[in-house]
């Protein structure tokens, strides 16, 4: 029984000697795994830069005379001549239309009967001022004549002055030098002060009007170039006017530029302007794809030494390229600017440098990869 149980128990030994034989060899040939060590995300990054950020908005506005005069009468009457016509170019002091105001002549029998009044007293003062040296006249008697004298001379000075009023207001004459831009009577027509009898352009360029937000108004002043396009051409224009009250027909605010290249654009019609709203002058700027968000708050990696570094930082300004850093970050950090899914704060990466990525060869010599070379500098 002994023999036997030895038997059985030698030959088991004798099999699995064979098994070992058989598997060993596969698991140690060429079915072994090789272990491969974890390499770190490579990525770029670059210092802040000094930068002049500007945000600009598309606006429409409307051609006009760089100076413009809209005439009226001072007067009520009918027309009875017009001496121009739309499109004249006229004189300051040229004659444009004839208002027969049936006051003028009224107003010369006034002034005619208030000189002759005054002429009377005052040869009437002159021989009472002979009497008066003789001791013939009293004194009190005396100035009174010399008070009734001035008073006829003040009232001849006030009716000449009327009747000048109403001698201009029947003869309408160009304020300024210009163009009639448009006539708007015709003879027989009874006008009044509120009546606009033609517009006269001043010599010189063109100017646009346009209306803003009071977003926008805030960042515009006298003085500010803008751009003004119309038919693929580029017009430079500086605002003169900014309106600080709010129009009443637009709920916006009106503002103005002379144009001094845009005798050609014709007025009263539409053109293209382009105005920079928002302004950041010499600013430290990232960017924009290298500021992220976590829970509304930006914040910026930075490279050092091998480890990346989560900086919570305060924005500004940005455009379709870069933003505005307040603060966070200095102008000697590196920031990252690739992303990957590997990013944290304190992570392990490898920066690539202007130089080009080596590769390890499979000879294991060390080759550049690419037309321009790119060294990594790799961090363990």
């Amino acid at each position: 029984m002994t023999k036997k149980k030895t038997f059985i128990i030698a030959g088991a030994v004798v099999v699995a000697a064979v098994l070992a034989g058989l598997i060993l060899p596969k698991v140690l040939g060429g079915n072994k795994e090789e272990l491969v060590a974890e390499v770190p995300p490579t990525v770029t990054a670059e210092k802040p830069q000094i930068r002049s950020i500007e945000l600009s908005n598309e606006l429409i506005g409307t051609i006009e005379p760089d100076s413009i005069v809209y005439v009226t009468p001072l007067g009520s009457g009918e027309v009875t001549n017009i001496g121009v016509k739309t499109g004249d170019v006229v004189t300051a002091g040229q004659l444009l239309c004839v208002i027969d105001t049936k006051q003028v002549e009224s107003s010369r029998i006034t002034a005619e009967t208030t000189r002759i009044a005054y002429e009377d007293a005052k040869k009437n003062l002159d021989r009472y001022s002979v009497l008066y040296a003789a001791g013939d006249v009293a004194e009190a008697d005396y100035q009174s004549l010399v008070d009734k004298t001035e008073t006829a001379r003040l009232q001849y000075e006030n009716a000449k002055i009327a009747y000048n009023l109403q001698l201009e207001s029947s003869q309408v004459t160009s304020p300024i030098a210009g163009r009639v831009e448009s006539l708007s009577i015709s003879v027989h027509d009874m006008v009044s002060p509120q009546t606009t009898l033609c517009v006269i352009s001043g010599e010189g360029g063109k100017a646009v009007t346009f209306y803003v937000s009071e977003r926008i108004v805030g960042g515009l002043k006298a003085g500010d170039s803008i751009r003004v396009e119309k038919n693929g051409t580029d017009h430079t224009a500086t605002i003169t006017e900014v309106s600080t009250m709010v129009d009443d027909s637009s709920g916006l605010f009106k503002v103005k530029a002379s144009i001094p290249s845009g005798d050609t654009l014709a007025t009263g019609t539409s053109v293209k302007l382009y105005v920079i709203s928002q302004k950041a002058e010499n600013v430290l700027t990232v960017p924009v794809d290298s500021v992220y968000y976590e829970g509304g708050n930006p914040f910026i990696y930075t490279y050092l030494d091998g480890t990346l570094k989560k900086n919570a930082v305060t924005v500004g300004l940005s455009d379709n390229d870069y933003m505005e850093v307040k603060d966070g970050i200095t102008a000697d950090d590196q920031v990252v600017t690739t992303w990957t899914s590997e990013l944290y704060d304190g992570s392990k990466v490898t920066l690539a440098t202007e130089a080009g990525e080596e590769t390890q060869a499979a000879d294991g010599t060390t080759e550049t990869e690419g037309t321009e070379a790119e060294t990594s500098e790799s961090v363990q």
